[in-house]
C-alpha cells in the first residue's frame, strides 16, 4: 500500500504546518475571514491574506504527496485525511480544556450566538444577545464579556458592540456546565456615531476577559 515513506512523512509534516498557521486556540484568528480554504483565511476585510494563500498551496502539496506516497486507495485515504484534518483541532482543544485548562482557557463557544436590536426612539434601542458557553473545567470561572462588531466595509456601522455601552457584563459559570448567557439592555445612542437602527445579527463574536487574560471567540 505504501509507495514512498518519504512522501507520506513530508505530507504529514506539511499538514501539521498548515494547521499551526491558524490554529483556533486560545483565540480564533479567522473571525474576520471573508473567504477560507480548509480553515485557512484567503481573504479578509483588508484584502487577500498571504499566509492563508501560502497555507492553501501547502495543503494542496500535502495532498499531492499523500497520493504519491500510496500505491492504492489514494482517493479514499485523501478523503479520510481531509476529514481528520477538519475535526482534529476541535478534538485537541476539547481534550486540553477538559484536562489541563483553567479559567477562561476552559471556556468553549460554538459561535452560534445571536443579537436582536429593536428601535425604541431616535436615540434608543432595545438590545438582547444570547450565547451558549461551556465551562469544561471542574472549577467555576468568572469573567467579563465584550461583544465584537461584525465588519461592515461600507461605513463601519456599529452593531453588536453597542451592547458594551451598558457594561461591564460579568458572569460566572460553574465547573463542567453549559449555560445560556443572556444580556439585555436599553441602549442610549445619543453620543454613538454610526449606530444601527435595528436588526438581527447571528454568529456573533465575543471577547472574554479574566484579569489580564483575554480570548476572542
Amino acid at each position: 500500500m505504501v509507495k514512498s515513506k518519504l512522501a507520506l512523512i513530508s505530507s504529514a509534516v506539511i499538514l501539521c504546518i498548515c494547521m499551526s498557521f491558524y490554529f483556533p486556540y486560545p483565540t480564533n484568528k479567522t473571525i474576520d475571514a471573508r473567504a477560507s480554504f480548509m480553515m485557512l483565511p484567503i481573504r479578509d476585510q483588508d484584502g487577500y491574506v498571504v499566509l492563508g494563500i501560502i497555507g492553501s498551496f501547502l495543503f494542496i502539496l500535502a495532498m499531492i504527496l499523500l497520493g504519491i506516497g500510496l500505491k492504492k486507495y489514494r482517493v479514499r485515504t485523501m478523503i479520510i485525511f481531509i476529514l481528520v484534518y477538519s475535526i482534529l483541532p476541535t478534538l485537541l482543544i476539547t481534550m486540553y480544556q477538559e484536562t489541563l485548562a483553567k479559567g477562561i482557557a476552559a471556556i468553549s463557544y460554538d459561535g452560534s450566538g445571536t443579537c436582536q436590536f429593536d428601535h425604541v426612539s431616535e436615540d434608543l434601542l432595545n438590545g438582547e444577545c444570547s450565547i451558549v458557553l461551556h465551562n469544561r473545567s471542574s472549577e467555576s470561572v468568572s469573567f467579563e464579556i465584550e461583544f465584537l462588531d461584525s465588519f461592515f466595509p461600507e461605513d463601519e456601522v456599529r452593531m453588536e458592540s453597542l451592547m458594551n455601552l451598558n457594561g461591564p457584563h460579568i458572569f460566572t459559570i460553574e465547573g463542567n456546565s453549559e449555560e445560556t448567557i443572556e444580556v439585555k439592555a436599553l441602549l442610549d445612542l445619543t453620543d454613538v456615531p454610526n449606530p444601527i437602527g435595528g436588526g438581527t445579527s447571528t454568529g456573533i463574536h465575543i471577547k472574554l476577559i479574566e484579569g489580564e487574560d483575554i480570548r476572542i471567540l
